[in-house]
């Protein structure tokens, strides 16, 4: 599998859980407001890192760690990604799986499978805004239904997940917070996390919105979902 990354040890990135994250590269996304844009855009550049050499280091610190985030770029690109799970399964370590949820058939076969236990799935806007936010004007057909298979999957509750959005203030205005509410309304929870600008980002010039604007946003959510928070901001 492409591993082109490896934070050994992390507290935010799998709740309840002492994990590691491992990155993939690619992404067939093009989020303008990405903070990974090596990985999405030039993966074969970054540094690689052995399969063997990561399930080892696994292997090792299980008991310090119980759990694994594989994020990226997306996930579920990878052709070997089901293999590469089930060698952490076995391991005994938990899954966490971050993804766009673009595939709902490998995101659907891999939760059947028994080899997630987590889910993080991006909304990135209203089914509207979609192609706008995702970059995927580059794209012959961009089919949100696929967005939609995966949300309605998750909200059959086979395994805990959560929905997230990150918010751009340049891309996110109260309709379409209100129509996202609308369109993943009952759902478990759902987290917002503010826009933040660095040097990794594929387009410059985003902005977050303030933090009053954040809880106008959380207000309008909870017309439609009990558990919604803010994410990294404190009330």
């Amino acid at each position: 599998m492409q591993i082109h990354g490896l934070n050994k040890t992390t507290l935010l990135d799998y709740p309840e859980h002492v994990a590691a994250t491992v990155f993939t590269g690619g992404c067939n996304f093009r989020c303008p407001f990405c903070h990974n844009k090596d990985l999405v855009l030039n993966p074969s550049g970054q540094p690689m890192f052995k399969e063997e050499e990561v399930l080892a280091f696994l292997k090792k610190r299980k008991g310090i760690i119980t759990g694994v985030c594989v994020t990226g770029g997306e996930p579920t690109l990878q052709p070997d990604l089901k293999e590469f799970l089930r060698k952490v399964k076995d391991i005994g370590l938990n899954v966490k799986l971050d993804t766009n949820g673009y595939r709902p058939e490998v995101l659907i076969e891999l939760v059947e499978s028994r080899l997630v236990d987590y889910v993080a799935m991006d909304i990135k806007s209203s089914k509207a805004g979609y192609i706008v936010a995702t970059g995927c004007e580059y794209m012959n057909k961009f089919d949100v239904n696929n967005i939609e298979k995966s949300i309605a999957y998750l909200m059959q509750n086979k395994i805990p997940y959560e929905f997230r959005t990150t918010i751009v203030k340049e891309l996110h205005t109260e309709k379409e917070i209100e129509e996202i509410g609308n369109w993943i309304k009952g759902c478990k929870s759902y987290f917002l996390q503010s826009y933040e600008e660095n040097e990794n980002v594929i387009e410059r010039g985003f902005h977050a919105c303030s933090k009053e604007k954040m809880i106008e946003f959380l207000e309008i959510l909870k017309q439609y979902i009990d558990n919604v928070q803010l994410r990294g901001i404190t009330i």
